[in-house]
């Protein structure tokens, strides 16, 4: 079995799966594992989910960029399109700066979300993208994804969307939070089992974000 193999600090992993399947915990799972000490992580929490409320992150308001190394959040409200553009377009300019989005199609056609996509690799901008219809959202969400991980699907057209970035036969029912896990670079595919549970996921961003806040303190 190939080895299992995290998303780098310039690469993209897209999470798509239907409500209930694990989808989101696998994505703070993934967060979990990068490298908050280091690094700037905004989380886009555009429905409120407990999960990401729960992991210790910094609130911020939509259009803030963090200075420091850490785990941050924002909650964009659904009248504030032109405000989410513009913060998109700072991260765009600022780069180093890795980015959680939950729910992508809440971004709809954004030119800065676009150009993130494109060009963040060059930028050092690591995401991680969420989306329980990809049918929905921006095919370049797909076309620029390193990794994608797929949990089930109800609909149709959804699993019709994936299956031409994923060789694999998505048709094929995997138990319930089971994903399949495709790494585009290596054009390797794993059926992954359920993501981490929540009490290790927090465990391990509090240790991480522990470490940043001690190190900060000695400043």
């Amino acid at each position: 079995m190939a080895k299992f193999i995290l998303p780098r600090d310039d690469q993209r992993l897209v999470i798509v799966g239907r409500n209930g399947t694990g989808k989101t915990q696998a994505g703070a799972w993934q967060l979990a594992m990068r490298r908050l000490h280091n690094r700037r992580w905004i989380i886009f929490d555009f429905k409120g989910d407990e999960l990401l409320n729960e992991m210790g992150a910094t609130e911020l308001d939509v259009g803030k960029l963090p200075k420091k190394p850490g785990l941050y959040i924002t909650h964009p409200l659904p009248h504030q399109e032109d405000e989410v553009e513009e913060y998109l377009w700072k991260i765009w300019q600022e780069g180093h700066i890795g980015l959680f989005i939950d729910e992508g199609y809440m971004l709809g056609n954004s030119a800065a979300f676009r150009a993130l996509l494109t060009q963040g690799r060059s930028k050092k901008i690591p995401m991680i993208i969420l989306s329980q219809r990809p049918a929905w959202i921006s095919r370049f969400v797909f076309s620029e994804a390193n990794f994608y991980q797929v949990f089930h699907l109800n609909d149709r057209d959804d699993r019709k969307s994936m299956q031409r970035f994923v060789p694999y036969d998505l048709e094929i029912r995997q138990p319930p939070f089971h994903s399949v896990y495709y790494y585009v670079d290596k054009d390797e595919v794993q059926v992954l089992g359920p993501a981490a549970d929540r009490n290790r996921i927090l465990a391990t961003v509090d240790a991480k974000l522990a470490g940043t806040k001690e190190r900060l303190r000695l400043l």
